[in-house]
């Protein structure tokens, strides 16, 4: 998944890309944390990007002919790194971020008048929108289309919401702020069609079709120390070398990186057997 944390030395931001990978066959808990792995960098700094990912997935046993399942937010960049893996993978969108880009739709929906202005065709009374439609509720259409994967309806739904938009009574910055809202996420699903699967028969089938686990990951390697409640501005190289730190901690490999780099290093702890009669 890609975030953004502020550039030192120009203007705006650049994009940091951080995931974690699981092994579903790890099914108690402990040997579920251990088959967990997060890794972060920068893209553009970063020379390797693709082969460290690799190298991540081939330390916890990835075979070439192995099934991978990749869920991203449908960025291209991250879908770069993807697609060279594994010729065998997956890559499905996950339902987070379409549902949502609805919800925040559906928000900006509701401050829409749900009744025209009184005009002089109807004898001063007001007016309900355009077939009494409600744009919320086309919006809730979308949404359940998306969900079971119907596609091209969702895209039908898409335009005739843009259609209902132009013909809806309200304030013209609230109509015009939905329907770039409503354009944007139309290329959003035209860009990704092909990798939104039936959300619904996945989840009924108990196969993943959100990242929880990505987000908290955001959480944990860049949020904390790089965008939440943080002021300092980085450097490609600053924030990768500190994606680099803060992920080996997270993985439980810092300690392991330091005694390889310096063999004088604390010894590794002993584990002591006890004989029991």
């Amino acid at each position: 998944m890609g975030g953004f944390v502020r550039a030192r030395h120009k203007r705006g931001c650049f994009e940091v890309i951080v995931g974690k990978s699981i092994l579903e066959f790890k099914r108690d808990a402990e040997g579920e944390e251990k088959s967990k792995k997060c890794f972060g960098f920068v893209q553009t700094f970063d020379k390797k990007p693709r082969r460290r990912l690799f190298e991540l997935l081939k330390s916890q046993g990835m075979a070439m002919n192995q099934q991978v399942t990749f869920l991203s937010d449908g960025g291209e960049d991250v879908r770069q790194v993807q697609q060279y893996l594994s010729p065998e993978a997956e890559y499905w969108m996950y339902w987070f971020h379409i549902t949502m880009r609805i919800t925040v739709m559906k928000q900006m929906a509701r401050g829409l008048a749900k009744k025209t202005k009184p005009s002089a065709d109807t004898g001063g009374a007001s007016t309900p929108g355009p077939e009494g439609k409600s744009i919320e509720k086309e919006l809730q259409s979308l949404k359940w289309n998306l969900w079971h994967g119907n596609v091209d309806r969702a895209l039908e739904r898409i335009e005739d919401l843009q259609w209902d938009l132009e013909l809806t009574a309200g304030e013209a910055e609230n109509r015009t702020k939905l329907l770039k809202q409503l354009s944007e996420f139309n290329g959003y699903i035209q860009n990704n069609r092909e990798f939104i699967p039936n959300y619904g028969e996945r989840y009924r089938n108990k196969e993943r079709i959100s990242t929880g686990f990505v987000e908290s990951t955001v959480n944990q390697v860049v949020s904390k120390r790089m965008v939440k409640h943080q002021q300092m501005a980085w450097t490609e190289r600053g924030a990768h070398l500190l994606l680099q730190t803060r992920t080996r901690v997270l993985n439980g490999e810092l300690e392991g990186t330091f005694r390889r780099w310096y063999p004088q290093f604390r010894p590794e702890p002993r584990v002591e057997l006890k004989a029991v009669a």
